[in-house]
């Protein structure tokens, strides 16, 4: 069986410990990794752990299984697939950070691959996706890694919460049934909701502001019945880069507390332009929490009705 084994690799404007923790907490990949939407353990261990990723590709979400070993005293994260999907027998490798001063680092990424029964044509395919992945994954995350370590102070999140006198199932339910929120939320106008895979939604609406006015979002939604929906805003408002969230359903013996999270990145470029010559990064940040809070309270609101009117 013939192992092929490559690296490539990119000087990072960031120090070596902070882009470390960036790859290794998993919970950061929707903030880095452009495709990624949402990443769950499995397992996890002091130094061992299994993640499931579901991501986009080519327009499309995917999600596969792989395990990680972390080496935090030397800045190195091993990876090796679960299962491969031809033309790949077998697929792993390793991030590797190197401090190069206080304030850069370089960053390799290593990839060692077999193709299924050694087949010529199979190899070339690996080596030409692994070669051109590997360089768009590193220029993206280059450019992410140093805006994540330079954006801590206009990224917040927060948390609205609803406590529910009903089953945690419905409350779930009307969370989890977005194609129907133009029936059921006054605030949106029109939904395009779509599950191709079992427990991954893709949602565009248009929601209805105090003004009136329309605009369209959309989001790549992970479900985990009866206890978490996960998302990923990938059409966003003016003043955001980055939007992602999760509804969380919490049932204990007098009821279920369901609460809306969010995490936001600021796009400090457009600030004056929407908010007026004065505008600071505080008055953004107040704004979009203030549009953000008031249509999930509204929705965690007539989800208490449905699950209440339910019992």
């Amino acid at each position: 069986m013939t192992t092929r084994q490559v690296e490539h690799e990119i000087t990072v404007e960031a120090p070596a410990a902070a882009v470390y923790r960036l790859i290794a907490e998993v919970e950061n990949w929707p903030r880095i990794f452009p495709p990624t939407i949402y990443v769950d353990h499995l397992e996890r261990g002091d130094r061992q752990e299994r993640i499931r990723i579901w991501a986009t590709a080519n327009g499309e979400a995917k999600n596969w299984i792989s395990r990680r070993t972390l080496d935090p005293e030397n800045l190195r994260i091993t990876f090796r697939q679960e299962v491969s999907t031809p033309p790949v027998a077998a697929m792993g490798g390793a991030w590797i950070v190197e401090p190069l001063s206080g304030s850069t680092s370089r960053l390799r990424l290593l990839h060692d691959y077999r193709a299924i029964d050694d087949d010529p044509a199979g190899l070339k395919w690996i080596d030409e996706a692994v070669d051109r992945n590997s360089r768009s994954e590193l220029a993206a995350l280059k450019t992410n890694v140093e805006f994540a370590v330079a954006s801590e102070e206009i990224t917040f999140s927060f948390e609205d919460s609803v406590r529910i006198d009903g089953s945690v199932k419905d409350a779930y339910d009307f969370v989890n049934e977005a194609g129907l929120w133009a029936e059921r939320l006054p605030h949106v106008a029109s939904v395009r909701f779509g599950e191709d895979t079992d427990g991954l939604q893709s949602l565009e609406m248009d929601t209805r502001a105090k003004d009136g006015s329309t605009h369209t979002t959309k989001s790549y939604r992970v479900t985990f019945p009866h206890h978490r929906i996960a998302y990923k805003q990938v059409t966003l408002p003016a003043l955001m880069t980055l939007h992602t969230g999760y509804w969380t359903f919490v049932e204990d013996g007098t009821g279920v507390t369901a609460s809306s999270q969010h995490t936001v990145v600021l796009n400090t470029a457009n600030i004056t332009k929407i908010l007026g010559a004065d505008a600071t990064v505080e008055d953004a940040r107040s704004y979009v929490r203030n549009a953000l809070s008031t249509n999930s309270r509204a929705t965690l609101g007539y989800a208490k009705d449905f699950a209440e009117s339910r019992r």
